[in-house]
């Protein structure tokens, strides 16, 4: 059945493995071989950044011998890859970033532990295949920003596929591989979903440890999985989430749940609530076409749709681009070329060197937010801009609160539009700031959220539904979800050519 193995999602996979109609090694060697075929074509999508055949070989052969002594754990010997804002042992760790990419470290940074959904996931029996490309430091909202190749979009190559997870996104998408790890700050989980046509889940801020993700801003990076169903993702989820109080001083002390239980739960009655302020006048009509298709298509599981409000949702765009910067402009304080990294050949005094080695380690994205975030954190600032926007976010979480007096999952688009052309928004980072306006509010509140295959827009492309429940319900999530997928194929179609 190789033939077959990559059109298999992360449940059948592992159907087939407890079955023994195949092992993890001819599974691994199987997406292996699959994805350094077509990378390696001169349309290739620029997804992966660094495999490491042995350790992925060592991890399949471990993966076959639990399962010879009868272990039934649900992920074991199912392929992932990690985006490369996880620090991994085996692997290159880089954040898409050349201040992490010194050649004279094997490649890239070399961390000594691997994060703790890494591990976690290790720990479950997957078997990592490798790491992906990223917006730097998970900055961006394209995977444009990269510092060493733009990612593709498999549904159409001239496209992004959405960022900063866009390279996990395309290799799920072009079914290089089941599953894939992300983080989402602003909606880097739920956007490139959205964009390549795939499912994508953000758990409730501190249910996922950040312990070994490479800090972009620490208040709002959160770990998730993407995959290509709501079933898969709900297995992921359940082997990522859990306390990590050591490690992670945002750890919540929460145990993990097994969100698969309740998916084929009936959504009768369910009401979503349809906040007006995301059918507004800049919703291209392609994507609520898509949008409003799969609406009907939950009233008629039995949900009952709710018009609500979310008064403040056009304050979210400014309110996170100073927050995110701020906590941004400290945590990549520590890339000096002092310790690890990068370290510019040619300086004077140590000052130089730090001025040398940012400006050479550093792309253009990544210093502009930094300088936005030193600018609002200096003295005289502090007050006018910081300290107001976390006033604000405290209020759109409260609208959140309010809304869920009225209905119990929300519903809208996940983007303004379907993906857009490589380079059409490279010179006007304000336009692609503006393409996360409907994913900011989520993250500000620390809310779970996730995107859902539901259609298709301008060019064939894929447009994704987003669905953003209470505090810690991710199960009702996933539920609904699922309950969609049952009734529709949207999420088994796959781009031409993959």
């Amino acid at each position: 059945m190789s033939g077959e193995l990559h059109d298999l999602t992360v449940a059948e996979l592992a159907r087939a493995l407890r079955s023994r109609q195949t092992s993890a090694v001819e599974v691994a060697e199987h997406f292996t071989a699959r994805l350094m075929e077509k990378e390696q074509l001169a349309d290739g999508l620029g997804a992966f950044l660094a495999t490491n055949l042995e350790a992925t070989r060592a991890q399949a052969r471990a993966a076959d011998a639990r399962l010879a002594a009868g272990d039934t754990v649900p992920l074991l010997g199912v392929p992932v890859a990690h985006k490369d804002i996880f620090v991994t042992t085996d692997f290159p760790s880089t954040a898409g970033s050349k201040m992490l990419a010194d050649p004279k470290e094997l490649g890239g940074y070399r961390s000594p532990f691997d994060a703790t959904v890494v591990r976690k996931l290790a720990e479950a029996g997957m078997v990592s295949l490798g790491k992906l490309n990223c917006d730097e430091f998970a900055m961006g909202s394209s995977n444009e920003n990269s510092a060493f190749k733009p990612v593709k979009n498999p549904w159409d190559t001239t496209r992004i596929p959405g960022g900063s997870s866009g390279g996990s996104a395309a290799a799920v998408a072009a079914r290089y591989v089941p599953a894939a790890t992300g983080t989402d700050t602003g909606g880097s989980i739920r956007q490139p979903a959205s964009f390549c046509g795939i499912t994508g889940i953000k758990p409730t801020y501190g249910r996922a440890s950040r312990y070994g993700m490479i800090a972009y801003a620490s208040s709002l990076d959160q770990a998730g999985p993407m995959a290509r169903t709501a079933e898969d993702c709900a297995l992921l989820l359940s082997a990522i989430c859990g306390p990590d109080l050591d490690r992670d001083s945002t750890s919540l002390d929460r145990p993990a749940e097994d969100y698969a239980a309740s998916l084929d739960a009936s959504i009768d009655g369910l009401r979503i609530g349809i906040p007006k302020e995301f059918f507004g006048e800049g919703l291209a009509g392609d994507v609520r076409a898509a949008i409003d298709a799969a609406l009907k298509e939950y009233e008629k599981l039995g949900a009952t749709l709710v018009e609500i409000s979310l008064p403040r949702t056009e304050l979210a765009i400014p309110v996170y681009y100073i927050i995110a910067p701020a906590e941004a402009s400290s945590n990549l304080s520590r890339f000096d070329g002092v310790k690890f990294g990068h370290r510019a050949q040619q300086h004077g005094d140590l000052l130089d060197m730090y001025k040398k080695t940012r400006s050479e380690g550093f792309g253009d994205e990544v210093k502009r937010r930094i300088m936005i975030g030193t600018y609002v954190l200096s003295h005289g600032y502090y007050d006018a801009y910081y300290l107001q926007a976390q006033k604000i976010r405290r209020m759109l979480a409260d609208d959140f609160q309010q809304a869920f007096t009225q209905c119990d999952v929300i519903a809208g688009p996940v983007a303004p539009t379907v993906a857009w052309k490589l380079g059409e928004k490279a010179d006007d980072p304000v336009a692609n700031y503006l393409a996360d306006i409907f994913t900011l509010p989520a993250s500000l509140a620390g809310l779970p959220g996730m995107s859902i295959p539901c259609g298709f827009g301008t060019g064939g492309m894929p447009v994704g539904l987003q669905l953003i429940g209470n505090y810690f319900g991710e199960a009702k999530l996933l539920n609904a979800a699922h309950r969609f997928q049952q009734a529709t194929d949207f999420h088994q179609r796959k781009p031409e050519g993959f």
